[in-house]
């Protein structure tokens, strides 16, 4: 009979993604011990160090101007029309920042 199918929650797919990237333990073992298909441990593994570089990264920094033209670039949304009859009538001013 066929196994019904099962979800993990993030904190055990984080567990088992530490314990393949700490090394202490093969494959084999990894998958015996915590009952999982391998290509799970070794996606969960992927996603897990691909997304610790992003929890480092700086955010870019965007000025007044680059905010205030993306609101104006955007082809939806009310604040968007605002900015788009506030700047045509002259009444938005953005300086850039010293």
């Amino acid at each position: 009979m066929r196994r019904k199918r099962r979800t993990h929650s993030p904190e055990f797919k984080a567990k088992v993604a530490l314990a393949a990237c700490q090394g202490e333990l093969t494959m084999a073992e990894l998958v015996k011990k915590f009952d999982v298909h391998a290509n799970q441990v070794t996606d969960w593994k992927r996603q897990l160090l691909d997304g610790a570089a992003g929890s480092y990264a700086i955010p870019p920094f965007r000025s007044p101007r680059c905010r205030l033209r993306e609101a104006m670039n955007a082809r939806s949304g009310k604040g968007c029309k605002l900015f788009r009859a506030f700047a045509g009538k002259g009444l938005v001013q953005v300086e850039a920042p010293v």
